[in-house]
């Protein structure tokens, strides 16, 4: 019998292919404009559909920037799985989790340093970044009277190195910001420390 031609309406088409399931290939071409990433970052995070769905996760519950997301997906959250041999979909740490420590970061609440302690405390599942901030008194110093207050315990015992940074030993800074990391475990907002010092050493 003779058949009909077969007309396929635009629209069809465009409906099946929407339904398809995106390839590795678009989804990172996708990832690079639309997140800023560089093509090795957008390829690494499109390795695998759960991958680039936690990421994206990430990105989308923290409202932080996408290249930070990228960097504590690709770097911190991905040696924690290498060293215990896991998969992302085996990650004791949730998208979720990640992106409250995240926005913690961000509003500056800890430092990118502390967040370090954060997540390895996350990873060993004591709860989310909010409750581990609190039950380890971990929140980052932003108290301009608090801080001013360690500049002045480090310098006056240090007498020598300020001495000789005032005689002209300009990469004695980085040793009193050092100092004032450690007096304050690493809780003081280090841009914080470095222009009230600065304030403090031009006096």
């Amino acid at each position: 019998p003779d058949l009909l031609p077969l007309v396929i309406e635009p629209a069809f088409l465009e409906q099946v292919k929407a339904d398809l399931p995106e390839l590795p290939d678009e989804k990172k071409r996708r990832f690079m404009p639309q997140y800023g990433l560089s093509m090795y970052d957008a390829s690494m995070l499109t390795s695998s559909r759960e991958l680039a769905d936690y990421f994206e996760e990430t990105v989308k519950l923290s409202g932080c920037e996408a290249k930070r997301c990228a960097n504590w997906v690709m770097g911190d959250l991905a040696a924690f799985l290498n060293k215990n041999n896991l998969d992302i979909t085996a990650s004791p740490v949730s998208a979720d989790q990640l992106a409250g420590m995240l926005r913690r970061i961000t509003d500056k609440t800890i430092s990118g340093k502390i967040a370090k302690k954060v997540f390895e405390a996350m990873w060993g599942g004591e709860g989310d970044a909010d409750t581990i901030i609190e039950k380890r008194g971990l929140k980052q110093v932003t108290n301009t009277g608090a801080i001013e207050k360690l500049i002045d315990e480090v310098l006056a015992n240090n007498p020598k190195q300020l001495q000789d940074y005032r005689g002209g030993k300009e990469k004695l800074f980085g040793f009193f910001v050092g100092q004032v990391m450690k007096a304050s475990r690493g809780k003081a907002n280090p841009a914080q420390v470095n222009e009230l010092l600065k304030k403090k050493l031009s006096q």
